[in-house]
């Protein structure tokens, strides 16, 4: 049995999980997004608590780690990082495009082949981080920030029902009318979380804790 502590910072809400092996114990989340460093360690010393364990009882730490929010990754991961330092655990990342398919994939109401999931990450504007999955989810179209326009994945579209969902999905909407993409209004992150997480640390797929960085998809440009 794998205890292990989730973190996912990158987007809007933020989410604290302890898990057994594949199974939720405790959640805590975060609405605030501007919230999410203050809310983290109380939720995990909360959540050690109701679960009657102490945190080195934990036996590995897994994090959202992009792409997303920039500041909600570098919350996410330095958090994971100190803790794992702190306790001498592996660390886990989790890349967010995967998560969303294996979300899009549970939540699909068409189960065949030629279904393809496309998760689409708001970055402002028009544009999205995005990647294009199979339906054994592997990659098929290498992760990319994009501009939308009614031509998105105009040739990866033929004959195929491509599954569209995260918090970009709505500009894909306004701006084409194609029946080949399939709308998944909401997707839920928890469980794909804590089942990939698992599988991560059963394979022994852990990440080095000072060098790790978060995956932010394309260059962070700060104000001068």
């Amino acid at each position: 049995m794998a205890l292990i502590l989730h973190i996912n910072t990158a987007f809007e809400t933020a989410s604290v999980i302890l898990s057994s092996d594949d199974e939720i114990i405790f959640e805590a989340e975060n609405t605030f997004q501007k919230e999410h460093a203050s809310f983290l360690e109380p939720s995990i010393q909360k959540i050690c608590i109701a679960a009657q364990i102490k945190p080195n009882n934990i036996d590995a730490i897994s994090v959202v780690n992009g792409p997303g929010s920039y500041t909600g990754l570098r919350v996410g991961l330095s958090s994971a990082k100190a803790l794992c330092y702190a306790l001498s655990k592996p660390l886990i990342l989790l890349n967010t495009l995967y998560v969303m398919a294996y979300a899009l994939k549970i939540r699909s109401p068409v189960k065949q082949e030629n279904v393809l999931f496309c998760p689409l990450i708001d970055a402002r504007r028009m544009e999205v981080y995005t990647g294009l999955y199979d339906y054994n989810l592997n990659l098929i179209k290498n992760y990319a920030a994009e501009i939308l326009d009614d031509s998105f994945l105009e040739s990866e579209r033929a004959g195929k029902i491509i599954v569209v969902g995260g918090n970009g999905s709505s500009k894909l909407q306004k701006i084409t009318k194609h029946e080949d993409f399939l709308y998944v209004n909401r997707i839920y992150l928890s469980k794909p979380v804590v089942i990939l997480g698992n599988a991560a640390f059963i394979a022994q797929k852990t990440s080095d804790i000072i060098y790790s960085e978060p995956f932010y998809l394309k260059p962070v440009y700060f104000k001068k």
